[in-house]
């Protein structure tokens, strides 16, 4: 079967608009739930309070209930004195005698003011002298009192429909005696995965599979927007199966979300039998980056989407398409997303004819204003999005932006996170290390991983806290100092041996791995501090696999490992780790460079006392094979 391609791929907002005059996103009703099932759930109505809160005059304070004129003048030198009636009035009671002028009735902290008294008088500013009150303080009507219907009067509406509840309103809901709440009914959200390579947390793995991560994503998704889901699990491409799925999700959801199979190819199933309803698909393709094949349809009124099967990709394009359907089914208000304004760190390049929506973290600058660092992890990524501050939309007719260009951010969430260390640089094992003894000691961490000239130059520019890095300098035969400038200085790190690594069946030495041309090798991208080791071992040579250049020590032992390369350089660590035979090339400097005018702040204090030898931290990255730093 020859694969179709997008024939009619829409402008984001046009498709938004045709599949929106196809289906029905108005609430699906009210139920009434018990109070204590009320959290989390939209109002359906204004609730009016039934009775005064509070329903009397009540003292804030233990002490003495007075009328205020008998106070006036009152002072430690020349105290009033009152005569105590003989009644006492804790909570729960109703008073029975009246303050007449003159006198004066102990009173606890939220007892029922007696008639006559217009305010409290707190214990610590008497003494109690035989049956008298000596009162050192004057008060005023009112004082440390709260009269009944102050806080909400009967007949006041208290809370307003279409808001979500939190532990607040459940309070007010229960102070004014509600039992009962009349809230939307929660729009139940059908979720398939679907595809070959999928499997289930917990199942089997083997290379060429993937566990399922848009079935949790989504459901919980669906959840925090008031759904909810029902996973109906994950689907092989068995056609047969698939519409048995699509089918009770039909009957028993208002929304059915499919995950993967939107790519019009061979075995891609999902659009072929979502086609089959009536009117079916509405939107196949929209021109989008990530998130182009996205798929909106629908069965009579009721949604259906079909998503993209890259995480990345599916978690944006639920966010936006499905999300505001999703709200307004559950009858919440639509969402009001902050834009803030920032220099783009790096140049970026995006493909002409499609609207990208970049993800971005976000750092403040020394100098002020915030900096932009695209995520750079690709729609297949399932972290991007939930390490992501907001992103940056580049028209569908730019190619190119330009580094320190102000771009406007959407953020994410409410406001920018602000982390107490910002570390943008080279990434390692040890640095997981260190930002987990700097959490444990309350200190949020950002880490960035742009590899060691990213680090270098983010900390020039005043963008980060610290810059891990592994710079070797050809001339001096020096490690990361060399690199530096007046406005930075050097916290020395560790140091870590850098090797060739294989599997464990090969058994030739470094020299003649990288001298044999029928090996494949695995490189590491421009600006990693390891390709600067890897390029002095090739000595101009470009071996089969030079051009592959992954970002991480992690994705040079996995190719090595699942046989897509014979060979790359990596840390011990990670060789060891992975299950692969190791070869010492070289043991490295890994520093971190920190601006000089933010080297008294706390968290970086705080990385200087973990570094410093003989601390429990330092004792941990030993003996992970993390060596003291030289001299």
């Amino acid at each position: 079967m020859k694969q179709q391609q997008f024939l009619d791929v829409l402008d984001r907002d046009e498709a938004e608009r045709r599949w929106r005059l196809a289906i029905d996103a108005t609430p699906r009703g009210v139920e009434t739930v018990p109070l204590e099932e009320a959290l989390g759930r939209v109002l359906a109505e204004d609730v009016r309070a039934d009775v005064d809160v509070p329903g009397f005059d009540r003292s804030n304070m233990d002490g003495f209930a007075v009328r205020a004129a008998d106070t006036f003048g009152a002072s430690e030198e020349e105290p009033v004195r009152l005569r105590l009636n003989a009644e006492t009035i804790p909570t729960g009671i109703a008073p029975q005698e009246e303050v007449t002028p003159g006198t004066a009735t102990t009173i606890a902290t939220g007892g029922m003011l007696p008639r006559g008294a217009d305010a409290v008088v707190p214990v610590e500013h008497t003494d109690v002298v035989g049956d008298e009150v000596q009162v050192r303080n004057p008060r005023v009507p009112g004082a440390a009192v709260s009269f009944a219907g102050t806080d909400m009067g009967q007949g006041e509406t208290v809370l307003f429909g279409g808001m979500r509840l939190s532990s607040r309103e459940t309070g007010v809901l229960a102070a004014i005696g509600r039992q009962t709440v009349a809230v939307v009914t929660r729009p139940r959200v059908a979720v398939i995965s679907t595809g070959d390579e999928i499997v289930q947390p917990g199942e089997a793995m083997r290379p060429g599979l993937v566990y399922d991560s848009n079935g949790r994503i989504l459901a919980d998704a669906v959840r925090e927007l008031g759904g909810d889901p029902i996973f109906l699990g994950a689907f092989r491409d068995d056609e047969v199966a698939l519409r048995a799925a699509l089918e009770r999700g039909l009957d028993e959801a208002d929304l059915v979300l499919l995950s993967g199979g939107t790519s019009k190819g061979e075995g891609d199933l999902n659009a072929r039998v979502v086609a089959d309803l009536e009117p079916g698909i509405l939107v196949h393709g929209v021109a989008l980056k990530p998130g182009k094949p996205i798929c909106l349809a629908a069965s009579g009124r009721k949604p259906v989407v079909i998503l993209p099967g890259f995480p990345t990709s599916a978690v944006f394009t639920f966010h936006e398409f499905v999300a505001p359907v999703l709200r307004d089914l559950a009858g919440l208000p639509g969402e009001r997303r902050e834009t803030v304004d920032a220099r783009l760190a790096v140049r970026t390049v995006s493909e002409r004819g499609r609207t990208e929506y970049l993800l971005v973290g976000l750092v403040e600058r020394t100098e002020g204003g915030l900096a932009a660092w695209p995520m750079g992890k690709g729609s297949g990524s399932v972290t991007s999005f939930s390490r992501a501050d907001g992103f940056v939309r580049i028209d569908r007719n730019t190619e190119i932006v330009d580094a320190e260009t102000v771009v406007p951010v959407t953020l994410l969430g409410r406001g920018v996170p602000v982390a107490d260390l910002v570390v943008i640089g080279s990434h390692c094992a040890g640095l997981d290390v260190l930002a987990g003894a700097l959490a444990a000691e309350g200190h949020t961490v950002k880490v960035l991983s742009v590899g060691s000239q990213g680090g270098l130059e983010a900390a020039r520019r005043g963008e980060c806290d610290v810059a891990p890095i592994h710079l070797l300098d050809p001339e001096s035969g020096r490690y990361n100092a060399p690199f530096l400038d007046d406005s930075l200085e050097l916290l020395p790190g560790y140091t870590r041996m850098q090797g060739v690594a294989t599997r464990p069946d090969e058994t030739r030495d470094a020299e003649a791995l990288v001298a044999d041309p029928s090996l494949r090798m695995v490189n590491r991208n421009r600006g990693a501090g390891t390709r600067v080791l890897i390029d002095g071992l090739l000595d101009g040579r470009k071996p089969p696999g030079f051009a592959y250049e992954p970002r991480s020590h992690y994705a040079v032992a996995a190719a090595v490992a699942q046989k897509r390369a014979d060979w790359g350089v990596v840390i011990e660590t990670v060789a060891q780790a992975a299950g692969l035979r190791f070869r010492p090339l070289r043991a490295e400097h890994y520093d971190f460079v920190v601006p000089r005018a933010r080297r008294e702040r706390p968290a970086v204090t705080a990385l200087r006392r973990l570094l410093a030898q003989g601390s429990e931290t330092r004792a941990r990255l030993g003996a992970m094979g993390f060596g003291e730093p030289e001299g």
